[in-house]
């Protein structure tokens, strides 16, 4: 997909002012309003892409450039499927080389370039069905899940963690040898844990934040490449 003018929310606008509306708690006018105002809204809305999420994924790529022509990419919960269409357009799976398998128990409307499972990523043959539609293992996993926030931040931490423990798992399945994992985690990093484990099958684990997460989130991104099938003994690097 074409990035014009303003992309990264470069392009300046006039602020709309929310007002608090009968019925509407505060909390609600104050996420109307942020997401109005939000540089990375207007500019998806521009752009055509699905969620201001797009906008992580492209930077991420624009600085470590691991997204490229031909390499198969599965997309995790890939709804509403803003990284899918970046996915799409940066390995050309639109009629070009690359293909994208995004999944999601959540039906999403049609991406062009991109083949769509619904079905739950953790059930056991979740990763026969995606190497089947990939015609073998990916080259890249994604993964921007995020669970609903109850509020409590360790509870968030623990339920978000989860997800990307899940994500790991699978792509350690799925991927092939020197491929690609990127996903969400929340401020603090990845637990001891994940991350022994991620080094243990990867040659680099980056901890990164894109501009395109807003500042006052919590969230943040694993990007572990060089992925090792045999899971060498000698642990991979950490950078920052």
């Amino acid at each position: 997909m074409a990035r014009g003018k303003g992309s990264h929310g470069g392009e300046r606008s006039l602020r709309v002012r929310v007002k608090s509306a009968k019925g509407r708690k505060i909390s609600s006018t104050r996420w109307l309003d942020r997401q109005l105002n939000d540089p990375y809204v207007q500019a998806a809305k521009r752009e055509g892409y699905r969620a201001r999420a797009a906008y992580k994924l492209l930077e991420l790529d624009d600085k470590y450039h691991f997204l490229k022509p031909g390499l198969k990419v599965v997309d995790l919960g890939a709804a509403p499927g803003g990284w899918s269409q970046v996915a799409a357009a940066r390995v050309k799976s639109d009629g070009g080389p690359g293909l994208v398998v995004s999944v999601d128990m959540t039906e999403i409307k049609p991406i062009s370039g991109v083949t769509f499972l619904q079905l739950d990523f953790t059930a056991p043959e979740a990763d026969i069905a995606v190497k089947s539609m990939l015609g073998g293992p990916a080259d890249i996993v994604l993964s921007d899940m995020a669970a609903p926030s109850t509020g409590h931040r360790q509870t968030d931490h623990m339920r978000i963690m989860s997800l990307c423990e899940a994500a790991a798992d699978f792509a350690i399945d799925v991927l092939n040898e020197g491929g690609v994992f990127c996903a969400k985690v929340l401020r603090g990093g990845t637990e001891h844990e994940l991350l022994a484990m991620l080094k243990k099958y990867f040659k680099l684990v980056r901890h990164v934040k894109p501009k395109a997460s807003r500042a006052d989130s919590a969230e943040m991104y694993v990007l572990a490449t060089g992925f090792r099938k045999s899971g060498e003994s000698e642990p991979g690097s950490l950078s920052p």
